[in-house]
């Protein structure tokens, strides 16, 4: 890990549950209703609400792999990855977990061309935006 990246979190916000069809979004500072999805979620998925991407004129989004998180949760944590896509709505990752990250993987079809990148490109990308992370707290959270 480079210098620019020790010590950085980010802080997400958990829209979407892993294994659940219903889909919640940040807005105005909440989790509120957006709709049902076909299948369900192969990861935990959310947003950095401190973050737009220029990509699609919305937050940052976040992916928390391993076990499902509870929706509305907040999380801050040290991006491990990038699922970089060719459209540019690429993914912050975090945690780490082979199960999960090939399910994520999975999700995106061929011609979106997913690619999963280090925390280096993660934070590359993240500091193109203009990112304003917080130093680690001591709680380690």
């Amino acid at each position: 890990m480079s210098q620019a990246a020790a010590g950085r979190t980010l802080s997400g916000v958990v829209e979407w549950s892993r294994g659940q069809a219903e889909r919640l979004i940040w807005r105005d500072g909440r989790v509120v209703p957006y709709r049902t999805e076909p299948l369900p979620a192969p990861v935990n998925y959310g947003c950095i609400p401190a973050l737009h991407n220029p990509a699609d004129a919305a937050e940052v989004d976040a992916v928390w792999l391993g076990d499902p998180l509870e929706v509305g949760r907040q999380v801050m944590a040290p991006p491990t990855g990038l699922l970089w896509l060719a459209d540019g709505d690429h993914k912050v990752i975090f945690g780490e977990d082979d199960r999960t990250c090939q399910a994520l993987l999975a999700w995106f079809p061929p011609e979106r061309g997913a690619r999963l990148l280090g925390p280096e490109a993660a934070w590359e990308w993240l500091d193109s935006l203009g990112s304003a992370v917080v130093p680690a707290s001591p709680t380690g959270l």
